[in-house]
């Protein structure tokens, strides 16, 4: 495997402080904004259907534009890391394993993402790229991204619409991550399963993938 890329939200970044921020903007206990990504994950929603749930016919863009206005907008720094990630990304680039890290996030959290100096050799978001997952011009970026075949690239997500089946179809190699709602409501559904190359507990099982 000469290139990885990872998923960001609930692969390498915990999700927890971005709907705790939204729940307080919106007043709404933080439990409620939970049990609703949850419920709108196991149909299959997409996770902002959460706040349209709690707010019908609510404008997201507006109210995160609102957020950062009002100082209380999108925040990110190393405790909303995994504790696996650095570890497994430095283990990866001393195995000489090209990393990058692509995700549906916005240019801020791409700003961000890179004030943390990942052991990345690039750190990109779907809002800097001007397309988003699942579309295959963003797999056609990856790609590019990747500098190998897509054969010797893989991609390491938790989401079976957005990464696990897209990556695939465009020939890339899938790891899927039981991890956040998403990862381990579909971990044993059995097309994710059979779509991804390999099913994985954790990022420090990519270490003795790449070893072997």
């Amino acid at each position: 495997m000469e290139t990885i890329v990872f998923d960001i939200g609930e692969t390498l970044v915990r999700d927890d402080r971005y709907w705790a921020s939204w729940a307080d903007w919106l007043d709404t206990p933080r439990h409620t904004v939970s049990a609703l990504v949850g419920a709108v994950v196991t149909q299959g929603r997409d996770n902002t259907d959460a706040l349209r749930l709690i707010r019908p016919g609510i404008d997201i863009t507006a109210e995160y534009a609102a957020r950062e206005a009002a100082g209380s907008g999108e925040q990110l720094g190393e405790g909303d890391l995994y504790p696996d990630v650095r570890p497994v990304l430095t283990g990866l680039r001393d195995l000489g394993v090209r990393i990058v890290v692509a995700g549906n996030q916005t240019s801020k959290a791409g700003s961000l993402l890179r004030a943390l100096e990942l052991p990345a050799d690039l750190v990109i978001t779907s809002a800097e790229w001007g397309v988003a997952k699942p579309d295959p011009a963003f797999y056609a970026r990856v790609l590019k991204a990747s500098g190998a075949a897509a054969a010797e690239t893989l991609y390491v997500g938790d989401h079976p619409v957005n990464d696990v089946f897209p990556a695939k179809a465009s020939g890339l190699r899938v790891a899927h991550l039981r991890r956040g709602p998403w990862g381990h409501w579909w971990a044993d559904d059995p097309e994710v399963r059979a779509a991804a190359d390999w099913s994985i507990d954790s990022l420090t099982d990519l270490l003795s993938l790449v070893a072997r």
